[in-house]
């Protein structure tokens, strides 16, 4: 027989639905561990339950499969043949109804229940079936929400972590802490680079160390993470960033439904941290900071960074708001650590030869490749970028090349005059929204997507325009002298 899976679901212990005093269950047979759980409840009639049965099931039944002469203790084997299925079935418990089939438990169904080890509820006949089931889901709802109370709280703090002077070692402290167990950093070849809490003993440090080979990086098909088990300790090693030879070990006594989320988030902070160690950009960022802030212009400091062109990405989440880890995993995922954490919107600097592709659960607006000097206009790029792809409700938006056009006929200088010109008697929100406007073809709703205001906002802005410029704005050839104008200013 197949070994059963569980249902991807928040456990609930046994022990806690038994204590649900409106439903009045009392268990009757099989062990009282305080550590059984259920992943479900699942009513059945069938002699036969097993083909129906995921694991990890509360069974409940009224005994209608059950032939007349099976209810006395030792009068045939119908209990031993019915609960030995459930048990290679995965079920984690019986609830048998007491109502309307039978008046009492049958006798050989609690000696069954014993001899396997299955746990056997009497569900009193004021308890219906459904009731119970909804129990069951009223008490995963409760812990789904701790679990997610938990990871997100433990995010915060592992960013937070990450933040401190010895951001390494910090991590690896708030994660053992969290997991109250034991966490430790493997270097190249193995080398224990640095750990914290309670370590397992030398067996379950064997086994963690050999797990991490596993997942080190040797060949496209390497996993990045797996699990496994040795002296009463829970094991899981995750591989690092892509290209680094770093592997995160956690030892912990259990294991919990969210441990796996909050030790990726704690490797994908440290392989931020480590890949400054192993490159050495960490310092060359500092440097690079530190020389803006006593007056070098940015094409000065830029080497630094390293060598070629740049694109700037700006990226909103579609979940708001978001958090520094949020924003570190954009950065990884674009092959970046030089992130910018701004409100709602997150700044990532990507080499030119990195094409920034669409991340699940943003929306990304692209400049144009550029180099230090030119970093300010591809900011405002990238921002535009931005705001259309929102509005067109696209994952990602590219600021094109622009072709040689009639406007190139024209001096720079005397068509910038002329443009300031024209839109003089507009303020810099105006300016703005009418650019915006234009670029999306008039449309209402798509430009207050892109400038986050309401509708009617845009159309008041938009006639305020109008009658400060004196001009019908339905007009083509006005909209196309006004874009003219807006392409040679910056306001």
């Amino acid at each position: 027989m197949p070994d059963p899976t569980v249902p991807p679901t928040p456990p609930v212990p046994l022990s806690a639905l038994l204590a649900r005093e409106d439903l009045g269950l009392r268990q009757v047979a099989g062990p009282s561990d305080p550590g059984i759980v259920i992943h479900w409840a699942h009513t059945s009639e069938m002699a036969d339950p097993y083909p129906y049965l995921l694991g990890g099931e509360l069974l409940l039944t009224a005994g209608v499969h059950i032939p007349e002469a099976a209810g006395a203790a030792g009068s045939g084997t119908y209990f031993d043949d019915y609960v030995s299925r459930v048990v290679a079935a995965g079920g984690a418990a019986l609830g048998f109804g007491l109502a309307p089939v039978h008046d009492t438990m049958p006798r050989a169904l609690v000696e069954a229940c014993d001899t396997y080890g299955l746990p056997l509820l009497e569900v009193p006949p004021r308890t219906t079936f459904s009731g119970v089931a909804r129990a069951v889901w009223q008490l995963m709802a409760q812990a789904r929400h701790a679990e997610l109370r938990r990871v997100t709280e433990t995010q915060q703090s592992l960013a937070a972590a990450a933040s401190r002077p010895d951001p390494v070692r910090a991590v690896l402290r708030r994660l053992a802490q969290r997991m109250g167990g034991w966490a430790v950093l493997y270097g190249p070849e193995g080398a224990r680079i640095a750990s914290a809490g309670r370590g397992p003993d030398e067996t379950a440090r064997g086994s963690l160390a050999a797990l991490a080979e596993v997942v080190r990086p040797s060949s496209p098909g390497t996993p990045t993470s797996a699990t496994d088990s040795a002296a009463g300790s829970h094991l899981a090693a995750y591989a690092l960033g892509a290209g680094q030879d770093f592997v995160l070990g956690v030892a912990a006594p259990h294991r919990e439904p969210g441990d796996h989320t909050i030790a990726s988030v704690a490797a994908v902070l440290l392989s931020l941290l480590t890949g400054e160690q192993q490159s050495g950009s960490g310092a060359a960022r500092s440097s690079a900071l530190v020389r803006l802030l006593l007056g070098a212009e940015p094409e000065a400091v830029a080497p630094l960074l390293g060598p070629g062109r740049r694109f700037v990405v700006h990226g909103r989440p579609d979940a708001q708001p978001c958090d520094p880890v949020a924003a570190a995993a954009l950065g990884a995922a674009l092959g970046s650590p030089l992130v910018d954490l701004a409100q709602d919107v997150v700044r990532v600097l990507v080499p030119a030869d990195r094409e920034p592709a669409p991340q699940p659960g943003w929306t990304l607006g692209v400049s144009a490749p550029a180099t230090a000097p030119d970093w300010p206009a591809a900011d405002t790029q990238a921002a535009r970028a931005l705001s259309r792809a929102r509005a067109t409700r696209t994952p990602l938006y590219r600021h094109g090349a622009r072709r040689p056009a009639l406007t190139d006929l024209l001096s720079p200088g005397d068509a910038e005059a002329h443009a300031r010109t024209l839109l003089a008697p507009l303020t810099a929100p105006l300016t703005e929204t009418l650019r915006t406007w234009l670029s999306l073809h008039g449309s209402w709703d798509r430009t207050a997507v892109a400038l986050s205001v309401h509708r009617n906002t845009v159309r008041q802005r938009i006639a305020r325009c109008a009658a400060l410029l004196d001009t019908d704005l339905d007009d083509p050839d006005v909209r196309m002298e006004l874009w003219f104008a807006l392409r040679h200013i910056e306001r």
